[in-house]
């Protein structure tokens, strides 16, 4: 089992920035990819950014040069710098986890809400 807390949602005016957290603890596999996703009202969720413990990093088109992943393999954590903030960013975001290398996932955060204001 691994768990996930989330923090570092809120509101923010369009143009600001955010920094989201994510800690894993428990059965963490040394081969796995933490990430984003975020689901909006009435929408389906998606990714946002994903990075892997070999820290290959993929973006959704939408998000491309202004948010940034990266992760503390020391720590278990990653993290999701989001600049340049806009109203359509506004969503529910979920830390995601998956193992390459056992059984069991993928885990989920709890979610935590960002909004942007216009």
């Amino acid at each position: 089992q691994v768990q996930l807390v989330e923090s570092g949602g809120g509101l923010v005016q369009a143009g600001g920035s955010l920094r989201l957290s994510c800690a894993a603890s428990g059965s963490i596999s040394r081969l796995n990819a933490m990430g984003w996703y975020r689901q909006a009202p009435g929408k389906q969720r998606e990714l946002v950014a994903r990075i892997t413990s070999g820290e290959s990093t993929n973006y959704a088109d939408s998000v491309k040069g202004r948010f940034t992943i990266s992760r503390d393999n020391a720590k278990n954590t990653v993290y999701l710098q989001m600049n340049s903030l806009k109203p359509e960013d506004t969503a529910v975001y979920y830390c995601n986890y998956v193992s390459f290398s056992s059984i069991g996932g993928p885990y989920w955060g709890q979610g935590t809400q960002v909004t942007v204001s216009s």
